[in-house]
């Protein structure tokens, strides 16, 4: 096995957690209609201004996903 990535979009403003949580939304449609093996999703409070939305992924199938959904930043998934 592989790497295992967590990709991640920020979301920043008295909106974000809605926000944040709506993307979670198209990420799990993503996941379907493309048949992606995601090791999960979720949003992550960073700060009363500041939430993320991630989608866990093995690094070998990150690259279409990435260039797909274009993530802000991506770290390794600790699960």
């Amino acid at each position: 096995m592989g790497r295992q990535l967590k990709l991640i979009w920020d979301f920043k403003g008295p909106d974000a957690q809605r926000t944040a949580q709506h993307h979670v939304i198209h990420l799990e449609e993503f996941i379907v209609r493309d048949k992606i093996a995601s090791l999960g999703t979720g949003v992550e409070k960073l700060n009363e201004n500041h939430f993320i939305a991630f989608m866990g992924i093995e690094e070998a199938a990150m690259p279409p996903v990435r260039d797909a959904l274009k993530p802000h930043r991506g770290q390794l998934w600790i699960s």
